[in-house]
This record gives structure tokens, sequence and C-alpha cells, in this order.
């Protein structure tokens, strides 16, 4: 049995759009807000609960003046359920959160959060989507001194840079 051309469409649409979920991740988690930027509307909100609430741009803007205090971000993309009509979808994006911040004293403290993002996305004129609003949910929250080691080296110098070569993982705004 064939699929119909609409049935082929809204599964496209929904792998692109699954694509940016993870796009959203390894742009934060890279350190990389030029992409981070290229991945909203230009009316777009962002609401990170207690964090920032209001214009994606000034979102950008506070992960930017965050990222040189964070040394290690890991966004984990758990369950994704999208639904598509036309150019506009909504989804619920279950995640795990995890980030390492500096203390006062100098100590780091891991921060740990199970989150869910809810979302709506929208077809632009470029034919990409993108995120038109993001709501944040914590489910829940777990912050504890940190003791433990690792690479943390999750900017510029993150090896898939020179691993994976095609430009899907380069530095950037999507080509």
């Amino acid at each position: 049995m064939m699929m119909d051309e609409q049935a082929l469409r809204v599964l496209l649409d929904k792998e692109a759009i699954r694509q940016l979920v993870l796009l959203y991740s390894r742009a934060v988690d890279r350190k990389d807000v030029e992409l981070l930027r290229d991945l909203y509307t230009e009316d777009a909100t962002d609401s990170h609960g207690d964090s920032y609430d209001g214009p994606a741009k000034g979102y950008c803007d506070f992960i930017e003046q965050s990222l040189p205090y964070m040394p290690y971000s890991g966004h984990h993309v758990c369950n994704h359920l999208i639904s598509v009509e036309g150019d506009e979808g909504n989804g619920e994006v279950y995640a795990l959160a995890y980030h390492l911040i500096p203390n006062r004293d100098g100590s780091q403290e891991e921060d740990f959060m199970a989150v869910r993002y809810i979302d709506n996305y929208r077809r632009c004129s470029d034919g990409r989507w993108r995120f038109s609003k993001r709501v944040v949910t914590y489910d829940f929250k777990i912050r504890r001194p940190f003791d433990g080691g690792g690479t943390l080296g999750q900017g510029p110098a993150d090896p898939s840079y020179e691993t994976c070569r095609q430009r899907l993982f380069q530095r950037g705004a999507r080509a």
C-alpha cells in the first residue's frame, strides 16, 4: 500500500521537527549560540521557569552570557510527541538536563532536572521548522555538590566537529 502525499509530508515535517529539538540540545551543549538563534522564529518566546521568560532573542542572550560559567551542559531527549497541521505544529518533549554550575566558593554543583518542553513550531518562509514558543516545565530538580570528573569540553574543541564533517554537525546557523 502506498502512502499518500499528505501522510508523507506529515512524516517529513515530524522528522524535521525532531531534528530541530536535537539541534537545540546541540546548540546549548556545544555552546553554539549562533545555531541556537537560528532555531527560533523572529517573534518566538521562551519560558524557562524562574530563569527566563520572554522573547527568544533575549533567551539566546541569556544563554550566551551563562555559557562561560557552565563547564558542562547535557540535554538528553527522551519521548517526543508531535502533531502537525499545515505549517504549524505542537510538541511535548521529555528531556533530562544536566548542568555543572559554579558556587561562590569556587566549587561546582550538579544541577539535574527532568523537564518537559511544551512547544509550538512553525514552518518559516525558508521552509525550515523553528520554535515559535517554548515553555519548560520542571518535573523535578536535584542540586548537589559535584565531585566528579570528565573531559567537560563541550565547546568549539569538541571532537564531534572534527569527526563529523557534514554541515549538520558544524558550528553556526543551519546552511
